[in-house]
């Protein structure tokens, strides 16, 4: 299958969060696939070296990497300011690092919970900050937002990542309010069962488990990181720049 080429995205600056692995290395490969300019932010370095070794050797342009730990807001912020020291004022940016750690609901303390919100909504709201100012100077701009399916469905033992996942739509469409003035636009995805090694390793070792969700979809296909990251390629090109302040589900036809 051939995917879309979006022109318009060559030599734009496009920044990740979470670009290291999974789904947030699938938007590094697709935007980078595009002509973009990727900068990432990670924890893991030797991952993410790898995968811009990766992309350069696709012939991509090779995406730029600063480490960060995103719940430290003032290293977030440093952090992008690297970037946009190496690439620039930016067009897109994906906020797209998370945790779906599971937890019984009367064991989550309150530590684990500030926890759990600060990964998985938190940066959404810094980065934003730190980065809406580049895209008024451009005139334009797309933010997207990663929120989830766990929310609506009702995620068990997730009741701290399905409220920050909530949260993400609501700031999507607050920010999207705020912003549409400079023709920045602010949409969110949530994505269905997407299984990635680490949930693979985690929560889904029973073949089992997998079958039983993906019996739940209308369509029969596994989601895969590059399906979530075609929309968000889509999302940040201009053939999107009427589309903003929505939440669309990839999720196959699930619940």
């Amino acid at each position: 299958m051939s995917l879309t080429r979006y022109g318009c995205l060559a030599g734009r600056v496009v920044l990740i969060t979470g670009g290291a692995s999974g789904i947030g290395a699938a938007f590094v490969r697709a935007f980078a696939a595009n002509g973009a300019r990727v900068g990432f932010l990670d924890l893991d370095v030797a991952a993410a070296a790898a995968l811009a070794d990766e992309v350069e050797a696709e012939g991509a342009p090779r995406p730029e990497f600063v480490a960060c730990d995103l719940l430290d807001i003032p290293a977030l912020k440093a952090a992008f300011g690297e970037l946009h020291g190496r690439l620039g004022d930016a067009a897109v940016l994906v906020n797209n690092a998370a945790n779906d750690r599971r937890q019984d609901f009367l064991d989550v303390s309150e530590a684990a919970f500030d926890w759990s919100l600060g990964v998985n909504f938190k940066h959404h709201y810094f980065a934003a900050q730190a980065v809406v100012p580049q895209m008024q100077r451009l005139g334009f701009g797309s933010i997207v937002n990663m929120s989830s399916i766990a929310w609506m469905g009702g995620g068990k033992s997730m009741q701290a990542y399905s409220a920050a996942k909530a949260a993400v739509v609501g700031f999507t469409n607050s920010l999207a309010r705020d912003v549409g003035m400079w023709r920045i636009r602010v949409n969110a995805i949530a994505p269905g069962m997407v299984i990635t090694p680490r949930q693979r390793a985690l929560w889904y070792q029973d073949e089992a488990l997998i079958a039983a969700g993906r019996s739940r979809q209308c369509l029969p296909d596994a989601i895969e990181p590059e399906d979530i990251a075609a929309l968000g390629v889509f999302l940040g090109s201009d053939d999107s720049k009427l589309i903003t302040k929505q939440c669309f589900q990839v999720n196959g036809g699930a619940r």
